[in-house]
């Protein structure tokens, strides 16, 4: 008897073995299972980070899959025609994927799904990027949530599936196809000298995913409920980045915070609504996919925005150079680490959306580029929620005041010291590495003179804020 036909699994925000629903159906064949990775123009328009983070985590799956005996296969160009030439090159005669959610990737999916089904190829898309798909959650009149608190009250009791165990074994061909090399892909040519700074603050590949959630869930997580608003302490899963790329997966996740609430752990329940959330991001994202680029709440486009993503000012926000210290050491924090703690992320957006009335899309856009856990269903939301425009957004009103804000959650001034290096006699290798991490076209140092005072005062800027809401209402 002849060898069974092969199946390919189309890699893409689903990098691991463990709880991957695509794999195991395209394992289910009984035939060799040929896994391709697809660079296609809708990857190249990611941003400088998070094209390079990327790159670490192909690199792990790939050396992964090699210590089983499997292999990826990297391949450049529109995703039909590619898995075509690959269906060719293998004789295979299945396709197996993740879905995703974001309009550009359902667009995509659908014409490789109809085209493949036509050529007489079964095309089958699974789940696996969030715990909820957007249209099994929906409301009593059978829409979709768009405030987070009775989308979270539907979904908190509903059973998940347990997590699929990783292979031990993935049939390989007798002859494998071609692959391109990722060093070629050059992945992290746009990070330039930040590459070597950022690299020792990202937990790649699935195995570190693992080890990090067994962490959180036995060290951290009790006191997740107070520590996460906490910038200078390590109190969040910091799982983000591990989610993102799908080196872990978000019901993994869900089952080992769920686990941890039957045990009785006090903090279970806060953490398993932060996944919420993200799943809420997501559904959003698919549901109303406008929030991804424009204003999501009606009566917004005549907010009276900055527009100019070139301005000195806005330039010294990206900089971390506005002058107020705990905005400065979160946009710094970013620089370096490629990621920014929750609590300074809101810190930060307020400071450009409200007090400098910078339309969100800048910050928006700046974030895409610089973090290597960038999530465009949860950025986006986050920005739009922090401006004021988005589903659950806080009040216009209500205003992030930076310097209430760090004196509550960084009483002794630790996060800020831990990244501004200005005024400290001995700063420490953290606020030093900003330097070497940021374009040498920005000419800064340590040494450097700072701008003098703030670029929009705090009362200042509340005031005016104010002011422009009261005219928008009007």
């Amino acid at each position: 008897m002849g060898e069974r036909s092969p199946a390919l699994l189309w890699f893409r925000r689903d990098l691991r073995l463990s709880d991957h629903p695509a794999l195991a159906a395209a394992l289910a064949g009984g035939g060799p299972v040929i896994l391709v990775f697809i660079r296609d123009a809708q990857l190249d328009r990611h941003g400088a980070a998070a094209k390079w983070r990327l790159g670490l985590s192909l690199a792990a799956l790939s050396a992964r899959l090699e210590a089983i005996g499997s292999r990826l296969i990297l391949r450049t160009g529109p995703a039909l025609e590619t898995l075509r030439a690959v269906i060719a090159e293998t004789g295979a005669r299945a396709v197996h994927w993740s879905r995703l959610y974001d309009p550009e990737s359902i667009a995509r999916d659908r014409q490789v799904k109809a085209a493949l089904t036509a050529e007489g190829i079964a095309a089958r898309s699974h789940h696996g990027h969030v715990i909820f798909e957007p249209w099994t959650v929906q409301t009593g009149a059978g829409g979709f949530y768009r405030v987070f608190s009775p989308m979270w009250r539907a979904v908190r009791g509903r059973e998940v599936a347990a997590p699929l165990p990783a292979p031990q074994r993935i049939p390989a061909p007798v002859q494998w196809p071609e692959s391109e090399s990722l060093e070629s892909w050059r992945l992290g040519a746009a990070m330039m000298r930040g590459a070597a700074v950022c690299r020792p603050y990202q937990r790649v590949g699935e195995r570190a995913a693992q080890e990090r959630l067994s962490w959180f869930v036995e060290t951290a997580l009790a006191a997740y409920p107070t520590h996460r608003n906490l910038p200078a302490e390590d109190g969040c899963s910091g799982l983000s980045e591990n989610l993102t790329y799908g080196e872990i997966s978000p019901r993994q996740c869900w089952h080992a915070g769920d686990g941890a609430l039957q045990r009785g752990n006090p903090g279970a329940e806060a953490w398993l609504r932060e996944l919420a959330w993200r799943e809420f991001a997501w559904h959003l994202a698919f549901h109303s996919p406008e929030i991804l680029v424009r204003n999501w709440r009606q009566g917004w486009d005549g907010f009276p925005w900055e527009s100019d993503a070139e301005s000195p000012a806005v330039l010294r926000w990206k900089q971390g150079r506005t002058g107020v210290p705990f905005v400065d050491a979160a946009m710094r924090e970013m620089y370096v680490t490629g990621k920014m703690h929750n609590r300074a992320r809101m810190a930060a957006a307020s400071y450009l959306t409200k007090h400098m009335l910078v339309h969100w899309k800048i910050g928006c856009d700046w974030f895409a580029d610089c973090l290597t856990d960038w999530d465009g269903a949860s950025n986006a939301m986050g920005w739009q929620w922090v401006a004021g425009c988005g589903p659950d957004a806080a009040p216009f009103f209500r205003i992030f005041n930076p310097a209430t804000q760090a004196a509550k959650f960084d009483p002794e001034g630790r996060y800020r010291r831990r990244w501004i290096a200005e005024g400290q006699q001995a700063p420490p290798r953290t606020a030093l590495a900003f330097f070497d991490a940021v374009p040498r076209r920005w000419g800064l140092s340590p040494d450097a003179p700072s701008p003098e005072g703030a670029i929009v005062g705090l009362a200042e800027g509340r005031a005016r804020a104010l002011a422009a809401y009261q005219a928008q209402r009007r």
